[in-house]
């Protein structure tokens, strides 16, 4: 179970630049962030769920791509997104 629509479209409303903002980095992160978090959820009770730990993975790596890009194009905005998001670096 991924996130709920209404809990994407108010992700995107708090962390969107400009009105009708879907693609920037940091909806983009914030989104998977809250996918991130749930998984990590689900993991506690079903540890031996392999499949899915493997789409953490990858979500993960997406979220570093992203960061690395934000993090070359502008450091206040990437260190913005870490502390909203409470990443760890």
């Amino acid at each position: 179970m991924s996130i709920t629509p209404e809990r994407k479209s108010a992700l995107i409303q708090e962390n969107a630049i400009k009105a009708n903002d879907t693609g920037s980095p940091e909806v983009q992160i914030a989104i998977l962030t809250a996918r991130i978090n749930h998984l990590t959820e689900h993991f506690k009770t079903h540890k031996k769920d392999n499949h899915s730990r493997r789409g953490l993975l990858k979500m993960v790596g997406l979220r570093r791509q992203l960061l690395d890009y934000v993090k070359r194009k502008n450091v206040q905005r990437y260190q913005s997104i870490i502390e909203k998001h409470g990443i760890r670096r």
